[in-house]
């Protein structure tokens, strides 16, 4: 079943805990929940019975989209381990930053961020990621780029003067490339602002697997309903 907030029950004055409550009366087993405020899914554990999947909280955390990059690396590069990825972009404001960082690094990856200083956040490096603000200088050090979307929606624009100038000295282009003479895999977990963090070009050009980050998000989805549908199963 699919609920919404907006026109439900919430909208109505009814609290987040009794609207759940309502949903589990119908005999649900799992929740997959995408919700704007971090912590919601950590709440719902402590209110409900079922499998609680985050499927992304605020600018908190997203689980299953770095589950399915860590997949698609792996399936390209045959390993995590040892890799070295930097993460690009609006590392503020993104939720798929943080869950890439924890998974990747305890696979055995080398994580580093980069960005303009006004979207990395403060103290990132104490969570043993190298920060680096030159993108020439992630692309000669990486092996994989995982390019995030910058978040417009949520005033990431307010961070630099222009998307134009972003893309000038952030932005991964043909022209980069080649000047770094670097064969680096490039992933972005999409929507794509074309000309702004990537160019046209790069988005659909040799050295990217988007559209195979979203094939493999349906199994690695496929493989968590399964897993944890048959844990509970066996729990009870």
């Amino acid at each position: 079943m699919n609920f919404s907030v907006s026109g439900s029950s919430v909208s109505k004055g009814e609290t987040f805990k009794d609207t759940v409550r309502n949903i589990e009366a119908m005999k649900v087993d799992m929740i997959v929940v995408r919700h704007g405020s971090a912590g919601v899914p950590q709440y719902l554990t402590r209110i409900s019975d079922s499998v609680v999947i985050n499927a992304g909280d605020g600018i908190h955390e997203h689980p299953t989209q770095a589950l399915l990059d860590m997949y698609s690396i792996r399936e390209k590069l045959g390993k995590l381990e040892g890799l070295k990825v930097c993460i690009v972009g609006d590392i503020a404001h993104s939720r798929v930053a943080l869950s890439n960082i924890f998974g990747l690094q305890a696979m055995g990856a080398e994580v580093s961020v980069c960005g303009p200083a006004t979207l990395i956040p403060r103290n990132i490096s104490e969570l043993g990621v190298k920060v680096i603000h030159n993108i020439d200088e992630a692309i000669q050090e990486n092996d994989v780029l995982n390019i995030l979307r910058i978040q417009l929606e949520r005033k990431a624009k307010a961070a630099f003067p222009s998307t134009r100038e972003y893309h000038k000295y952030y932005g991964i282009t043909k022209e980069r490339m080649e000047k770094n003479k670097k064969d680096v895999l490039l992933l972005h977990p999409g929507p794509i602002n074309r000309g702004v963090e990537i160019s046209s070009e790069m988005a659909d050009g040799e050295h990217q697997i988007i559209l195979e980050q979203v094939t493999n998000g349906v199994a690695v989805r496929m493989a968590i309903l399964y897993l944890l549908g048959t844990r509970q199963g066996e729990e009870n």
